[in-house]
């Protein structure tokens, strides 16, 4: 069974590359990240499969997926997206976080300067982003196709990709993300994202 079942398995729920305690000092607790990764990421994965087994998008690319079944309206974005997008999503959002101590290298920092006037701006800008997202939905920091940074916000599951844009930076605003650790407290959520948790060097690397 579970041979025949990795056939028609397009989705794979990733190891984090830290533990779940990993973030705990810096801002993202054990609890939080089992039920994030744990269950959230794994439902996106779960339900991802189901959909897509027997259907014209099983074994295709992830970001084929994603731009094949993205719809203008976002309302009327089916199942398939949702679940494939949040899926790479939280893929890229393990990745940009690390427990260790994280220093900007300096060609992104010239880029985010040269895009924003100053690091202090940029931070203001990412924080008011993902704080004025109306409900859930995500914050962005990207690079665009003339090669400028800059910061995007996004409902629900929609993400950078479909607007041929690269994610450079992500942070997940839904509220599973945040509650335990900050309560309602979205903007000191994200400014803890930028200063404790976010892996600079992966982030550079996206350059």
């Amino acid at each position: 069974f579970n041979k025949v079942y990795l056939m028609y398995c397009m989705l794979t729920l990733p190891k984090l590359p830290y533990s779940y305690e990993a973030l705990q000092d810096f801002g993202m607790g054990k609890e939080t990240m089992e039920y994030h990764h744990g269950l959230h990421h794994k439902a996106y994965v779960d339900n991802g499969n189901k959909l897509l087994e027997g259907s014209d998008w099983e074994n295709k690319d992830i970001e084929e997926i994603i731009l094949g079944n993205f719809k203008l309206d976002s309302k009327s974005q089916n199942g398939i997206f949702n679940n494939v997008a949040q899926h790479w999503n939280h893929c890229e959002f393990w990745k940009m976080m690390t427990p260790k101590k994280s220093t900007m290298p300096g060609e992104l920092e010239k880029s985010i300067i040269d895009s924003f006037g100053s690091l202090s701006n940029f931070k203001d800008e990412f924080v008011a982003a993902g704080v004025s997202q109306f409900g859930s939905g995500w914050c962005w920091l990207v690079k665009d196709s003339d090669d400028r940074l800059s910061i995007t916000k996004t409902e629900n599951g929609l993400n950078p990709l479909c607007f041929s844009q690269k994610a450079l930076l992500g942070c997940d605003v839904w509220e599973h993300a945040y509650y335990l650790d900050f309560r309602n407290k979205r903007p000191a959520y994200i400014l803890n994202f930028l200063e404790n948790l976010t892996d600079w060097e992966y982030v550079s690397s996206k350059l």
